[in-house]
């Protein structure tokens, strides 16, 4: 069994990256992991950010390079393919905006220098949504992939040495040209999963390419794999990470419907088991992370990062841990959360409100005709609660935290006030992420108290168009974890004009 759990202010140190999709985090020699580019906003990103998996600190290095021609490392980009050699990480093309690069770098992480590469052979064409990996410690594989025309199908060979790029000859019946997949060397193998082919199909076939270790006396050649088990949907833009004896896929886009074809994004963890060469289903226990599309996953140690993607709508920029059950970050819930609804103590404010909406024969509810105003459809009544202030367990933690008094010889109202001043003088970037739940919640009890707590004589006519909307927009969020980084100023914002009133 494993654990998703959120990761928090107390995992890491430093600044965060920014959110992102279509970006590379590549585990670099020992203790780094490396976050390079990514599309945020429809904006091309170029910046650096760095894991330190021992001090468990973010940081940016100052990179050098050479600068004759004012560029000190690649342009902003995404989609581009990152593979790790010792302590050198390997760049190659990529998209930025409309145009796909094929130019090819390389950074040394002992000394954070960038060097541009000229190299020498068949060199692969500028192209977009390829997929690599790297052969033992020297070479590197790179397969498919879209070049704004057409589909690829080709395989090139890196010797990260002599810097010469070599075209591989496969003879007989190979996958069909794609992009959006993803390629993982397993021994000596080189095998590829999904993506999206010529016309547009997306896919969920499996193949394998032998003979590209050196020294192996047999010819390249494709194999396609039909293993048992619970096979992945097909789909692209999910991630394949090598973690002991497995292989963990998790997420990616694909489509759904029959007669109308529509998006649809995973969540999904799946494990290709080398031992005994099947599919299995992963079990997971608690709230799984949104699902998405173009993320990362990074293994460090016995642990998964995930990292950013796109679920058609929103970039994501949280941090989530995947950990084994016994995992010391797993111990986080060892007790049911007080943000998760179903389980809080709700109180008598729900009551009131659930006795409100199973009666029928009654005028519309307070609550649904805030809904209602707020252009918010009404949930099941299962899946909203009020909790109060000294119920909270989350939210008198704070309170501690903050009067370094144990809470029950505090005053309740001077406790309340305290942790509220608090949050309407923080900025969106002070706030720790573990505070995101309870100020959630203390935002639903303010907006319950304000214009229900006179049976709804005190709703306030709601103006339609954006005022109106964006004023209680974070109601219907049911979890903490539901947040975007975006949301977290806009939900402050409201926060303070609530405590205001």
């Amino acid at each position: 069994m494993h654990n998703w759990v959120r990761a928090d202010s107390t995992d890491f140190n430093g600044t965060l990256p920014k959110p992102r999709s279509g970006h590379t985090a590549i585990n670099v020699g020992k203790s780094k992991v490396v976050i390079f580019g990514g599309l945020l906003d429809k904006r091309f990103l170029t910046d650096l950010t760095v894991l330190d998996t021992e001090s468990n600190l973010w940081y940016q290095p100052e990179c050098t390079g050479n600068e004759s021609d004012g560029q000190i490392g690649p342009s902003a980009r995404a989609f581009h393919v990152a593979v790790a050699i010792d302590c050198n990480l390997f760049i190659f093309g990529g998209r930025s905006a409309g145009k796909r690069l094929g130019d090819f770098w390389m950074l040394d992480t002992d000394i954070w220098q960038w060097s541009e590469l000229t190299g020498f052979g068949d060199l692969p064409s500028p192209r977009d949504f390829a997929s690599a990996s790297c052969i033992g410690n020297r070479k590197i594989v790179m397969y498919g992939g879209w070049d704004g025309k057409k589909w690829l199908s080709d395989v090139y060979i890196l010797d990260t040495m002599s810097l010469e790029w070599t075209e591989l000859s496969i003879s007989g019946s190979g996958p069909p040209p794609r992009c959006g997949h993803t390629a993982t060397m397993v021994e000596k193998r080189l095998l590829v999963f999904g993506g999206r082919g010529g016309g547009g199909p997306i896919m969920g076939d499996l193949w394998a390419l032998k003979g590209i270790i050196d020294g192996e006396n047999e010819a390249p050649g494709w194999t396609q794999l039909k293993l048992p088990g619970q096979q992945p949907s097909p789909r692209c833009g999910h991630t394949v990470t090598s973690g002991g004896h497995n292989l963990l896929l998790f997420g990616g886009h694909g489509t759904g419907g029959w007669l109308s074809r529509y998006d649809v994004y995973h969540n999904d963890c799946i494990v290709l088991d080398r031992v005994s060469v099947q599919w299995k289903r992963l079990p997971t226990s608690n709230e799984l992370p949104l699902a998405r599309a173009y993320h990362t996953m990074t293994a460090i140690g016995s642990r998964y990062l995930l990292f950013g993607g796109f679920d058609g709508k929103s970039t994501f920029g949280e941090l989530w841990w995947l950990v084994p059950e016994d995992d010391p970050i797993a111990r986080r819930l060892a007790s049911p959360p007080s943000n998760n609804i179903s389980e809080s103590n709700t109180g008598s404010a729900q009551d009131v409100a659930l006795q409100s909406e199973r009666d029928s024969n009654k005028e519309e509810s307070p609550i649904t005709e805030l809904f209602r105003r707020l252009k918010i459809s009404v949930p099941p009544s299962s899946e909203f609660g009020i909790i109060d202030e000294l119920d909270d367990k989350e939210f008198l933690e704070v309170a501690s935290r903050l009067t370094r008094e144990v809470v029950s010889n505090h005053e309740q109202d001077t406790l309340i006030q305290s942790v509220r001043s608090h949050w309407v003088s923080s900025s969106p970037r002070s706030i720790p992420l573990k505070e995101l739940g309870p100020l959630l919640r203390d935002y639903k009890r303010l907006i319950f108290r304000h214009y229900l707590g006179n049976g709804g004589s005190d709703l306030p006519p709601m103006k339609t168009g954006t005022s109106g909307e964006e004023i209680y927009q974070f109601y219907h969020t049911k979890t903490a974890s539901q947040l975007h980084m975006g949301d977290i100023p806009k939900l402050l914002t409201e926060y303070k004009r609530l405590v205001s009133k």
